[in-house]
């Protein structure tokens, strides 16, 4: 045994040096700064806002995932410290998510309190040199308390197109509960409205050339004729006619002469709401017990209504189809879309298709519940309803879903509907609802929402955000068939929920938040420039004048050619949030609106 010990090496004698115990730091530190670079990265550069939401929400999942991992094995900590840290933060969330306003959900607490949880916890250890004192420790709950508490203080008012959320503190009013609180008997004149008197009852309406009856105007393609606006809006600018607050809602206008339909929430109720526009003053209004809500647009109807024969055609968020009568609100029937197509439930952010109304007919897209394998159900997105009596007339379709409206269009001499959706491009014969042909481009985990454009009698428009592109189709007919065939693809445009307009043979539109021009020939991109957020666009003329309204509530008067964008003028026109289509009158009137408030402006041209 001793001569054993005799041959150990000497080193073997020397006393060992004692493990480290000092707090590893560098491994956290480098996480959360990794974290916040490529979060500054993406929300300064990144045009796509799905990758800058998919950034938001899966960054604090691996951030915390890392966090954890560092914390439990590898922080070189006491294990009661550990379980300390850890228990602190779990705790403190569970105390958060409990106490939080209703529009602060887990995601909320998830996405914005809790890396810089994370963060604050990383920093106070570095600063304390691992905490090693009560206070040290004490620090930790303290620092977590804060971030998950300031989560408490606020409510989310919405998304922008940014997938950016707007934040107010949780006791201030919402523009909601402003309107409600504004809201006058029917008969009181507006605040805005310079008479005192109640607008005198309309007669029978009968819509002319210039209205605007329908979702983006008469053919649907955002493009107003034969109206002359001021484009000197430094000698003249647009001149301010009147402005009231408006409910919540995402619809856009339909205009018949001098007066004006629009829909908003108002507290429990969608409304239908008619007005005069030359002082904003309300006709008459009707309500009906339904309320849509989510958390990225908030409440309200998403659809426009569609003026025709005297009767207004309108959809609310949940899927009710009102007919009523333009001049006074009378209601002549209604129908549940939701309760005809099958579905249990609205699609995620409600139902958006604008009645189009053809051949005595009113069709809606009311889209289907997922795929059940265990109780399949037949497809029945696509409602044709009698535009008289409201009976149910046909159905048909593939699409689940679509945030688009029917659009109505002559191929081949074939007069027909055709619809955008997740399966792709369909089109039915509008008397029978017979398919005619169709174009498969299936999407997953996303939605189409912009209008499909028809034009030079055979080509077809259709588009996909976040990623998606735009894609043109010529259709065709041989004999008894029909025949869809891809012209090109392109990345180069990619619009979620703004349409776009067509003039000269170039498309101009949003390719995410900046403003774009295609070739339509070969889809390739002309220029890019113009950051106007999600905004939306009207075509004035045949010269190449456009209204653009930005996200933000601002107009913009721009000169398009498919050699450059530029801007004649601009002004703020509404505050907050806007993802409403404008409309320009056959007066010159421009009508706008968001969530919040609704004005209009005279463009009209001035000495």
């Amino acid at each position: 045994m001793s001569a054993s010990v005799a041959t150990l090496p000497i080193a073997a004698n020397k006393p060992q040096r004692a493990a480290s115990t000092e707090p590893r730091l560098w491994p956290a530190v480098v996480v959360v700064l990794a974290y916040w670079i490529v979060w500054a990265l993406v929300a300064a550069f990144s045009s796509n806002p799905f990758a800058k939401f998919m950034t938001l929400f899966f960054g604090p999942m691996l951030l915390a995932a890392a966090i954890l991992g560092w914390w439990l094995f590898f922080s070189r900590l006491p294990w009661i410290n550990r379980f300390w840290g850890v228990g602190c933060q779990l705790l403190l969330a569970v105390v958060a998510y409990l106490l939080a306003h209703a529009s602060v959900n887990w995601m909320g607490l998830l996405m914005y309190a809790t890396p810089v949880a994370l963060t604050g916890a990383v920093v106070w250890l570095v600063v304390t040199r691992g905490a090693k004192t009560l206070v040290g420790w004490l620090g930790l709950p303290a620092i977590a308390a804060l971030a998950f508490g300031y989560a408490d203080l606020i409510r989310i008012d919405g998304i922008t197109g940014n997938l950016d959320a707007e934040r107010s503190w949780r006791w201030t009013t919402t523009a909601e509960e402003r309107f409600l609180a504004s809201q006058k008997p029917a008969a009181a004149p507006a605040e805005s409205a310079p008479e005192a008197t109640a607008p005198p009852a309309l007669s029978p309406l009968v819509a002319s050339a210039g209205d605007w009856p329908e979702f983006r105007g008469p053919n649907r393609d955002g493009h107003v004729r034969g109206v002359t606006i001021e484009t000197d809006w430094q000698k003249n600018p647009p001149r301010e006619v009147w402005r009231r607050l408006v409910g919540p809602g995402w619809s856009s206008f339909a205009v018949i002469g001098n007066v004006a339909y629009t829909q908003e929430q108002r507290g429990p109720s969608e409304a239908v709401v008619c007005f005069d526009v030359n002082t904003g003053r309300e006709h008459w209004s009707h309500l009906d017990t339904a309320r849509f809500e989510e958390i990225v647009a908030g409440a309200g109807p998403r659809a426009t209504p569609t003026f025709h024969n005297g009767k207004l055609y309108a959809l609310g968020g949940r899927g009710t189809l009102n007919c009523l009568d333009a001049a006074t609100g009378k209601p002549f029937w209604s129908r549940d879309i939701l309760k005809d197509a099958g579905r249990e439930k609205p699609p995620e952010w409600g139902i958006a298709s604008s009645p189009l109304i053809v051949q005595g007919l009113a069709i809606v897209f009311a889209g289907a519940d997922p795929p059940n394998k265990d109780n399949p159900k037949p497809v029945k997105s696509v409602l044709a309803y009698d535009a008289e009596s409201g009976d149910l007339k046909w159905f048909g379709g593939k699409g689940i879903h679509s945030y688009s409206s029917p659009q109505l269009a002559t191929i081949a001499g074939a007069l027909q509907v055709v619809i955008e959706d997740d399966h792709g491009l369909e089109a039915f014969d509008p008397a029978s609802g017979q398919p005619l042909w169709n174009y498969e481009w299936l999407i997953k985990d996303m939605f189409r929402v912009c209008q499909p454009v028809v034009f030079d009698g055979q080509r077809v428009l259709v588009c996909t955000g976040m990623g998606g592109g735009t894609r043109q189709v010529t259709i065709a007919k041989e004999g008894e068939q029909w025949r869809a065939t891809e012209d090109w693809a392109s990345k180069d445009l990619e619009p979620y929920f703004n349409d776009f307009v067509l003039l000269g043979g170039y498309l101009y539109g949003f390719d995410g938040p900046i403003f774009t021009c295609l070739d339509l020939s070969t889809g390739k991109k002309q220029w890019k420039k113009g950051r106007y957020g999600h905004g939306q666009v009207l075509l004035v003329g045949d010269a190449g004048l456009a209204l653009i309204i930005s996200d933000k509530g601002e107009l913009v008067l721009a000169e398009l050619t498919p050699k450059t964008l530029t801007e004649r003028g601009r002004i703020q026109a509404l505050k907050g949030k806007t993802w409403n289509h404008p409309v320009l009158t056959a007066s010159g009137k421009l009508l706008v609106r968001n969530g919040e408030e609704m004005a209009c402006y005279d463009l009209s041209v001035r000495p």
